[in-house]
């Protein structure tokens, strides 16, 4: 089994298939959760005080990274399989479709910005939040309060270039899932003529969701800094 997961090319891909899904509903419950700050500062803090220095967090952290290295070092392998077989293109789809077509050969380089992305966001937030709880301080650099994850967003996009490098991040995220979900389901021979259109409606409303789910949170906490009526203060 281990074999075939490592050296056929149809084992690797399903390796990118099932930690690419396991990714895409992590990211889901992220955005979800996030959105929640819009709403009650109070029951956001609330999940992070819940998802801080907990066992089952730091668990739950340790199988989401290793499920982004597996992820990453397979599309690596995959990518280097390609380019010795066929030059420097991307492995074959069954089915190619004119709107996907950038993301589809670019899919590596979106990977790289989203992995970039990634470490960034890791900076702001993971090292000022869980990171600091498993520290034993109760104050990270900002002076926030580790489980003080509504004050850490507010003040993260009250910085106009975090608003504008995040809302890129997501831009690159929506390109790379437009394609990755529904490649997902191909990769596994379940792309055919009649599934491939509905597989690809679903991957760009997933896709849609995702980028504006997230975004929102951005965009309203970036106003809320410079109108102080738009959060109810005036």
């Amino acid at each position: 089994m281990s074999s075939f997961l490592t050296n056929s090319s149809v084992g690797k891909k399903l390796v990118m298939s099932v930690t690419g899904a396991f990714l895409v509903l992590f990211i889901l419950f992220h955005m979800a959760m996030n959105l929640t700050a819009i709403i009650s500062r109070e029951a956001y803090n609330l999940i992070c005080e819940l998802l801080g220095a907990n066992w089952y967090a730091l668990v739950g952290t340790a199988i989401l990274a290793a499920g982004v290295v597996v992820h990453f070092i397979y599309a690596l392998i995959l990518t280097w399989d390609n380019y010795r077989a066929r030059g420097k293109q991307r492995y074959a789809v069954t089915t190619r479709e004119p709107g996907v077509s950038w993301a589809s050969k670019n899919m590596l380089v979106l990977g790289f910005i989203i992995l970039g992305g990634l470490v960034l966001h890791l900076f702001n937030f993971w090292a000022k939040m869980q990171l600091v709880e498993v520290l034993g301080s109760h104050q990270n650099t900002l002076g926030f309060h580790p489980a003080d994850g509504a004050a850490l967003i507010a003040w993260t996009f009250s910085q106009w270039y975090y608003v504008a490098i995040y809302l890129l991040w997501f831009l690159a995220l929506w390109f790379h899932l437009t394609h990755g979900v529904w490649s997902m389901f191909q990769s596994v021979g379940w792309a055919n003529d009649t599934w491939y259109p509905r597989l690809k409606g679903i991957a760009n409303i997933i896709s849609t969701l995702i980028f504006l789910g997230f975004a929102a949170v951005v965009v309203v906490y970036f106003l809320r800094s410079v109108c102080p009526c738009c959060s109810g203060a005036c």
